[in-house]
């Protein structure tokens, strides 16, 4: 199956970022894909609190998921919305992505499990749990491309959650992300590769890329990778729309060469010996 990723610099302004999506639906389906995937924070990308919780709405007010299921609907195109900045019942934030089918209805939604906060070599400080609440569940949801698992960005270092996900049956691994430089050039592609194996699965990873305009940078290469770990597409530094194929006789093929999955077992308790 034929799939698109859209690797964005998302902004500050909503209605310009509603608009790159929606135009990534109509390029995607026009290369023939069935399914297009989108970043983490698709809709509003804004390191100046105050001016981007100003931006951030309820889902039922929000202009990027309301341009993606229209979009959706009207070009017969299954979208991930990777993820949104979105407001909760609660006044917390949430890191919310989503599953919209050829129809435009919303399948699935998945709130960011694991939260980041840090301080970097670099002098940046991100503090994501200071505005957003943690979501509480995992998610697979079936689709055109198959069983997909839903993550955002940092959760691609807690590999638990894709032991819970590819035992829940997922086939195909989506990790939207705003990876940082410095981390990306580090990690991306490795991470990215380990879950692959060790899920003996797809991995699609859309992710945020350049020189933002709230003044960050992100490193892009957004990646599809097969069951085996091989790189199907790295789409580098540039903003656009990339394709690639997802066979299901490849994740058949590697799965009974490798029965990982049918060898997992329970981990006991650890003994821990001083």
């Amino acid at each position: 199956m034929r799939i698109a990723l859209a690797q964005m610099t998302s902004g500050i302004d909503p209605a310009a970022n509603a608009q790159s999506v929606a135009d990534a639906v109509v390029k995607a389906a026009a290369g023939g894909a069935t399914m297009l995937f989108t970043p983490e924070m698709s809709g509003l990308l804004d390191r100046d609190r105050a001016r981007g919780v100003a931006n951030i709405t309820d889902e039922g007010n929000d202009p990027t998921l309301a341009a993606a299921r229209e979009a959706a609907a009207r070009h017969g195109l299954w979208v991930q919305l990777g993820s949104l900045a979105l407001r909760r019942a609660d006044g917390r934030l949430a890191n919310r992505g989503f599953v919209i089918d050829d129809t435009g209805a919303i399948r699935a939604r998945y709130d960011k499990l694991h939260l980041f906060d840090v301080d970097l070599p670099t002098g940046e400080s991100w503090r994501e749990s200071a505005a957003y609440a943690a979501g509480e569940g995992a998610v697979v949801v079936d689709t055109p491309a198959g069983a997909l698992g839903l993550s955002i960005c940092y959760d691609l270092r807690f590999p638990d959650l894709y032991r819970a996900l590819s035992d829940a049956g997922a086939t195909v691994l989506a990790i939207p992300a705003a990876f940082t430089r410095p981390t990306g050039a580090a990690h991306w592609r490795v991470l990215l590769r380990a879950r692959a194996i060790e899920a003996a699965a797809f991995v699609v990873a859309a992710a945020q890329t350049g020189a933002h305009e709230d003044g960050r940078a992100t490193y892009g290469h957004s990646l599809v990778v097969d069951p085996w770990g091989e790189v199907l597409l790295d789409m580098g530094e540039a903003a656009g729309i990339g394709f690639a194929e997802l066979d299901s006789a490849r994740l058949a093929d590697v799965r009974a060469r490798i029965p990982a999955l049918a060898h997992r077992r329970a981990i006991p308790p650890v003994e821990r010996v001083r």
